[in-house]
């Protein structure tokens, strides 16, 4: 039992969160600092500007979203699969990555800034492949055979 515990320590969800959400920034601070150096523009059209500002509405919304229900599955004895489908958590089993994306991607866009947008979408491909799936495993761990039928139901 306490080897388990430490194991659970030793990769805590958390913490794989934390460093996602780290390289998100530090690709961020990437973006802006090459957008000031180059300064390469997208659009030529401000027409674009109410789409970032829809992505950043729609990002906030789903982040929101997706932390009020999180926190409802800590409050559950025995978890099983019906448990981790819940508000945003039915159509993908990360939405605050996904709201991290689109409101990242909205300032790119609003700010008309190349790189921030490739940074985005770098640091969302970084995010999938490493970070999210060790946060699978982890909650495979945890939970076992119930993340792992919610893992077959939800795929993003």
């Amino acid at each position: 039992m306490e080897v388990e515990n430490k194991n659970l320590n030793k990769h805590n969800i958390h913490k794989v969160l934390a460093h996602s959400y780290t390289a998100y920034f530090i690709l961020l601070l990437i973006g802006v600092y090459l957008d000031f150096v180059f300064q390469f523009k997208i659009f030529q059209d401000p027409v674009m500007i109410p789409v970032g500002f829809l992505f950043l509405v729609f990002a906030t919304v789903v982040i929101i979203w997706a932390q009020k229900t999180g926190r409802d599955l800590r409050k559950v004895e025995e978890v099983k699969t019906e448990h981790f489908c819940r508000g945003p958590y039915c159509y993908t089993r990360t939405p605050t990555h996904w709201g991290l994306f689109f409101l990242v991607l909205g300032f790119g866009i609003i700010a008309n800034a190349l790189f921030v947008i490739l940074s985005t979408i770098v640091s969302f491909i970084i995010s999938k492949f490493i970070f999210i799936k060790k946060h699978d495993e982890i909650l495979v761990e945890k939970y076992g055979d119930a993340y792992s039928e919610y893992k077959k139901l939800v795929k993003f």
